[in-house]
């Protein structure tokens, strides 16, 4: 009968019913609909904010700070080969304690969750001091260029300024509420091409190997310690993604070698201080070369004394009977965009074991705690703040 119970609550009703909608990035296809039409009873105002191709949903309640602001996306990436799938990808079967389907642990569920805490809390306290917000987008798993950027970029030019942002996020490790995240390293992609001259292998002296002239290069790259880190993030990580060059003939010396890399780079670090170090070690060679580079996000970290790591690590408490630690590994997030606003912002969400996985699932029992949680955390920040 209790499992009965978990599997029917409004939070597990809530998830299936996004889950069951195929909205591979960047096409929300309804989901966000379903979000707003919750929300509207509750006294929120509505705003969709779409651009390009992406649909956004900016949805406020009160006007007075703080405001504490849930973010997410409805997106997610392809399902792979369905037949490998135990259930229908967008099924949203239930087997056992596991709600299966792509986006349950990344990141639908926890929007679900989201919006039964606010529920449940704007019952509890229906005169609360501050706001709170949604910010949901259907461009977080594509290129991230039309979704939460734009949105707080709107919020910006009019002076709408968040104070805490919690993303959904799956950054549980082993169990719920294991670990949350409080930063994101930066990531900063390059792009290498070695030139040299095409040739017959037969006659090397007639070419250039830019094969040869960069190995040398790449391997005093792969040497440099960039940095040793520091409290909150691990050292900067350099690594090679992609090597191509040649016809695809093997008598043929190839014209140019192509290196794409990336930097996962700390607080330690800015872009152009990792472009110049890159610059001065490729000066050390003999090489015709070109290089661009693609930011994808610039470092952020929330410190640990904060209000929102404090609220969200006494709910953590309250409900599992235990404290989190303390994280900023991982890839990049939607928080890159919100935290240079001077917003407090954390990831914390379900365990993140099958994100981007055939099968992914997330625990029923864990998205009914988490609901809970995030009821927990909006206390903290608006009716028992901490002095």
């Amino acid at each position: 009968m209790k499992q009965q119970t978990q599997n029917n609550t409004l939070t597990i009703q809530l998830a299936q019913a996004l889950l069951k909608i195929d909205s591979v990035t960047p096409d929300d296809k309804g989901c966000q609909t379903i979000i707003a039409d919750f929300l509207a009873p509750l006294g929120f105002q509505l705003e969709s904010m779409p651009f390009g191709e992406v649909t956004n949903l900016w949805a406020r309640k009160g006007t007075a700070k703080p405001l504490v602001v849930f973010a997410g996306h409805t997106d997610v990436v392809p399902t792979g080969p369905v037949e490998k799938w135990t259930h229908p990808p967008f099924s949203a079967q239930i087997d056992g304690d596991m709600l299966c389907a792509r986006g349950a642990a990344d990141m639908k569920s926890a929007i679900a969750c989201f919006m039964v805490a606010s529920e449940r809390f704007i019952q509890d306290y229906p005169d609360h001091p501050g706001s709170i917000g949604y910010l949901i987008t259907s461009d977080e798993e594509g290129p991230a260029v039309n979704g939460t950027v734009k949105v707080v970029e709107t919020l910006e030019a009019r002076q709408e300024k968040i104070d805490y942002c919690l993303v959904g996020e799956p950054s549980s490790d082993d169990k719920l509420g294991d670990s949350i995240k409080n930063g994101r390293r930066g990531s900063l992609n390059g792009e290498l091409i070695i030139k040299g001259k095409q040739g017959h292998i037969a006659y090397p002296q007639l070419a250039d190997n830019p094969v040869h002239k960069a190995v040398p290069a790449l391997t005093a790259l792969c040497a440099i310690e960039w940095d040793q880190g520091n409290a909150y993030f691990p050292p900067t990580s350099f690594q090679i993604s992609n090597i191509q060059a040649g016809t695809g003939a093997t008598n043929v010396i190839a014209a140019q070698c192509k290196v794409m890399f990336n930097f996962r780079f700390s607080t330690e670090h800015t872009p152009e201080s990792l472009k110049q170090g890159v610059i001065a070690c490729l000066s050390q060679f003999d090489l015709d070369y070109e290089l661009s580079w693609n930011l994808s996000g610039l470092p952020f970290v929330t410190p640990a004394e904060g209000a929102l790591i404090q609220a969200t690590s006494d709910a953590i408490e309250t409900v599992l009977g235990y404290r989190p630690t303390l994280s900023t590994g991982g890839g990049t997030s939607d928080g890159r965009f919100i935290a240079p606003t001077g917003a407090e912002v954390i990831e914390f969400g379900p365990i993140n074991a099958t994100i981007h996985q055939i099968n992914e699932q997330v625990s029923v029992s864990d998205l009914n705690k988490l609901t809970d949680i995030y009821y927990h955390i909006l206390v903290n920040l608006l009716i028992h703040p901490a002095d």
